[in-house]
């Protein structure tokens, strides 16, 4: 069961509008590394983590990177609010106008929509949780690449704390890695694990 709290992890006030930095910020909400990718993979890969360490590590970062996800979108709904078709086009963005008018939508800043293809899903811990990290880190620098294109004091101060908590999120994983590791027959966690699949045929039985 997930609790809503009315408020952002982070306070978003942006000032300026900036449909063009909307739309590369845009990415994070429905790109291959953004917060909607990165939620929906933690919470599915959760339900075949073999302990209750991991499926609780799987559904607390879940969890938050849907509040993540909430954070850029207001960012995006800031950046554009009360802007029309000439300012859209003005900064190149009229192709998206056309579609969503200033509609948050889930794309990546090419506007190419969210596919679930983004994400994998393999039921193995190992595999699983090392495409987790790998999933932060790509975050992290699609992050770091946005801040070198933003000059809005008020957006990067809210993009810094999301860079910050992925950073965050990796050093989980990898802790979450080193147990699961430890609790597998390390001898076969890189091929047919006997430890694993024991536990997931009690589960069946």
């Amino acid at each position: 069961m997930f609790i809503f709290e009315k408020r952002t992890q982070i306070p978003v006030c942006i000032k300026n509008r900036n449909p063009k930095l909307a739309g590369i910020i845009l990415s994070q909400y429905g790109g291959p590394d953004g917060e909607l990718s990165a939620s929906l993979r933690y919470l599915s890969q959760r339900f075949t983590m073999p302990d209750n360490m991991g499926k609780a590590l799987l559904t607390d970062i879940g969890t938050e990177e849907l509040a993540h996800l909430e954070i850029i979108g207001s960012i995006v709904g800031q950046l554009t609010d009360g802007e029309g078709a000439r300012s859209f086009d003005k900064y190149g963005k009229a192709d998206y106008y056309v579609d969503h008018a200033n509609g948050v939508y889930t794309a990546n800043a090419a506007g190419v929509p969210f596919t679930a293809s983004y994400f994998q899903v393999k039921a193995d811990p190992i595999a699983d949780i090392v495409e987790d990290m790998a999933a932060e880190q790509k975050a992290r620098a699609t992050y770091d690449n946005i801040l070198r294109l933003s000059d809005d004091a008020d957006v990067n101060e809210v993009i810094r704390f999301l860079r910050e908590r992925e950073v965050v999120h990796y050093q989980r994983f990898g802790e979450g890695l080193r147990i699961a590791t430890d609790k597998m027959n390390e001898k076969n966690f890189y091929a047919f694990n006997p430890s694993f699949d024991t536990v997931c045929n009690k589960k069946t039985r």
